[in-house]
């Protein structure tokens, strides 16, 4: 911290007229602004009061994984109990029947007990969610205008809390949403306040186009694997690769790709699948992978999409790459559609278009699109701080409708918006944010999980 001028004299002065005394005078110029210690002080004390939650929801988890356990196998033994019931009911008198209604009800107990405790937990995460933003804000305020080494060990604080919460909510859906990589459901109900994870990766305000987000389809012991591109224009020339979460805080990247200058790409919706970019180019028009493990670059031309139809706030976004439950997809628009959006499912081996669906809605009109179980959600602005998910089209039964399920978009624009099927999450890069939402769904059925998808 910069100090102004100092300026020292002596003054001997005779306070009563009968001596005279010498007394020593300071003057200092203080700076126009001083180091802000209070925003400090109040970053420290949300911290220690975050921990304070998590370590009681972490407490809750450990107590119900214990619960879940012992009544698993009871329900089990349940079962099996009823089942010889059933077949042999003069075998067992009303005792019997009557002990068995009670561990039923037992049972049930638990369930209500659960389902009390997932509408609470959910409310302390987005609470602590929007502690957790204003300390980010904070911080990253102070680190672009203060000596840097003085915000890091609250920064590294911050880091530990934020690690903390993703554990805990990690924990959670494990425990409370078994359908992970199911399709058994009808459709998205509803989408939760932006998590925001990072202000402008590398502190760089230029870098307002990009995207982030995980692998849909990862290989083995990169299931933590985060990934990160950011430019200052809609292009894409590099990539960063991050082992787990902390580091991509951090900003400590294991990888870093330079993409050759003649694989250059454009747009933001770029995804990474299977250890490969999928991703936009210009030269020719069309659409471009790149295997990170092989370093292999293949590229496709589709003949009927147009260069004319991007969506409302991004420029030449004509292709938008989309992963789900299901594969690989690709959005565009035709001159034969007017303009509406046209779906392909992408061959990954081959890099071809196995089908294509048209669907009604106007690209221009709509902000983004993602996919999820085969089913293209639209996206639109509502209003200064909303969007809308206000179309879906499904491609097994070649039906669409409209919807209005809103969320808040953060920032007055965004860049890239991808559905990653190993969390259910949506992946927002929101201005230079790095931003995610949960997403629930109205299940219908029990869950089989798939092999291919790994929850982290």
């Amino acid at each position: 911290m910069a100090w102004g001028s100092v300026g020292l004299w002596n003054e001997g002065r005779n306070e009563t007229g009968g001596g005279s005394g010498d007394r020593c005078t300071c003057d200092a110029f203080l700076p126009s602004s001083t180091f802000p210690i209070k925003d400090l002080v109040v970053v420290e004390q949300t911290s220690v009061e975050i921990t304070h939650k998590l370590e009681l929801e972490m407490g809750k988890l450990e107590e119900y994984e214990t619960k879940l356990t012992v009544y698993a196998e009871k329900i089990i033994k349940l079962t099996v109990e009823i089942e010889k019931i059933e077949k042999n009911p003069d075998n067992y008198n009303e005792a019997d029947m009557d002990e068995v209604k009670v561990e039923i009800k037992q049972v049930e107990a638990l369930i209500k007990e659960l389902q009390i405790s997932i509408t609470s937990s959910t409310t302390v995460f987005e609470s602590l969610r929007v502690q957790i933003t204003a300390m980010v804000e904070t911080l990253d305020r102070l680190e672009l205008t203060y000596d840097k080494n003085t915000i890091l060990e609250t920064r590294r604080d911050y880091i530990k809390v934020q690690l903390q919460l993703e554990e805990c909510e990690r924990r959670h859906q494990e425990l409370f949403n078994p359908n992970i990589g199911s399709c058994a459901h009808t459709g998205i109900i509803k989408v939760s306040k932006p998590i925001v994870s990072q202000l402008n990766a590398h502190l760089s305000i230029n870098n307002k186009y990009g995207g982030w987000g995980k692998d849909s389809k990862p290989v083995p012991d990169r299931e933590s694997m985060y990934w990160y591109s950011g430019y200052s224009s809609a292009s894409i020339v590099d990539i960063r690769f991050y082992t787990n979460y902390k580091n991509l805080i951090l900003r400590n990247n294991f990888q870093h790709h330079n993409l050759h200058s003649s694989w250059y790409g454009t747009g933001n919706n770029f995804i990474i699948r299977d250890n490969t970019l999928y991703y936009q180019i210009n030269n020719p028009f069309g659409l471009a992978k790149l295997n990170f493990t092989t370093m292999k670059y293949e590229s496709r031309v589709i003949p009927g999409a147009s260069t004319r139809f991007s969506y409302t706030h991004t420029p030449n976004q004509i292709f938008d790459f989309a992963a789900d439950e299901t594969g690989l997809w690709v959005t565009y628009a035709t001159e034969g559609s007017g303009g509406r959006m046209v779906i392909a499912k992408i061959n990954e081996p081959s890099f071809g278009v196995e089908e294509e669906w048209q669907t009604a809605v106007y690209k221009p009109g709509v902000t983004n699109a993602f996919m999820v179980c085969g089913v293209l959600y639209a996206v639109r602005t509502v209003d200064m701080e909303n969007e809308e998910i206000f179309y879906k089209y499904d491609t097994k039964t070649k039906q669409d409708s409209y919807m209005s399920v809103l969320f808040e978009r953060f920032q007055d624009k965004y860049y890239n918006l991808d559905y990653n099927p190993t969390d259910q999450k949506l992946y927002m890069y929101n201005d230079g944010y790095y931003v995610n939402y949960h997403l629930w769904f109205n299940h219908t059925a029990t869950a089989t999980v798939e092999p291919a998808v790994v929850l982290i």
